[in-house]
């Protein structure tokens, strides 16, 4: 499969026996890179990363979260993010070849505790997407009332991608509003998003809970691997205090922002967040195979 060919779909085993669904961009002989999406978004949040990467001689592996969109939901409606932690172990495991972990938000935090926390994930490097070790409880919330507000759906995709311009109005309007239908799935006569609503109860007892921030850092410092924290630069989720914080609590870590960038970093810039991490893939994750060169994207 070369770079820049459209996406395979694989079948990786969770806990549990949970399956999750990714897509894969690249050749099996390039140095792994696994992106792992935010809570409420599905792996089609990395599609225009994931063959940007791959074409930069990397092999990328965008798995859905388990109860996002097409990997297995808890059966019992459990979302602790240990699960999502042993998700990834897993998910590193079975891939083998000591991928980098690339973690936005939810993904960020699970892939922190897979890499920091017994047993610890056999990764490369480490890139946190606007996540840390205490987020704004207020951008939080922001992001749950979002989730929280059309539990009846859209009646078309028009609808739903309205309702994420206006959402997130620093972002501009998509070229093709279709594109979100990968994130949304069919209920009855509507559109729903694609995820287990029961994620939500999950994520609203969860915010900040006593004591995880001081996990995570020790998680953290822990992970005998280079940590990259990119912040998105308006992001209200990571403040700039918090970030400075992390960095300065975990020595081996460094930090980038990416300018006019919301939580959502790369969905808001892209282009100046593959910028941002190229630097330190190619200082950090295996160079790729002879004959192929890493270049930075402008």
């Amino acid at each position: 499969m070369t770079a820049g060919a459209p996406s395979q779909p694989r079948h990786f085993v969770g806990r549990d026996g949970t399956r999750l669904t990714a897509d894969v961009w690249g050749e099996a002989s390039a140095p792994p890179l696994v992106l792992l999406h935010g809570g409420g978004q599905t792996r089609h949040a990395w599609d225009r990363t994931g063959p940007r990467l791959a074409a930069l001689g990397w092999r990328v592996v965008a798995p859905d979260l388990r109860g996002h969109g097409t990997s297995g939901w808890s059966a019992d409606g459990d979302y602790d993010v240990d699960l999502f932690a042993d998700d990834v172990r897993a998910l590193v495991a079975e891939l083998g070849g000591r991928p980098t972990l690339v973690g936005a938000s939810l993904g960020g935090l699970s892939a922190l505790l897979a890499a920091g926390e017994a047993p610890r994930a056999a990764i490369r490097a480490l890139v946190l997407v606007d996540v840390a070790h205490r987020p704004d409880p207020r951008g939080v919330r922001r992001i749950i009332e979002f989730m929280r507000r059309r539990p009846d759906g859209f009646a078309d995709v028009g609808e739903a991608a309205a309702a994420v311009s206006a959402y997130l109005p620093h972002r501009p309007a998509p070229d093709d509003p279709e594109r979100i239908r990968h994130n949304l799935r069919r209920h009855g006569d509507r559109w729903v998003w694609h995820w287990d609503p029961r994620l939500l109860d999950s994520f609203e007892g969860r915010v900040d809970p006593p004591g995880m921030a001081e996990r995570l850092l020790a998680a953290a410092r822990h992970a005998d691997v280079p940590i990259l924290l990119v912040r998105g630069g308006i992001s209200d989720v990571v403040r700039d205090d918090i970030a400075e914080e992390f960095r300065d609590r975990v020595p081996h870590a460094r930090r980038v922002d990416v300018a006019d960038a919301g939580h959502m970093v790369a969905g808001d810039r892209n282009d100046h967040f593959i910028d941002a991490i190229v630097p330190f893939l190619e200082a950090h994750a295996t160079a790729p195979r002879p004959g192929v060169s890493v270049r930075r994207v402008r």
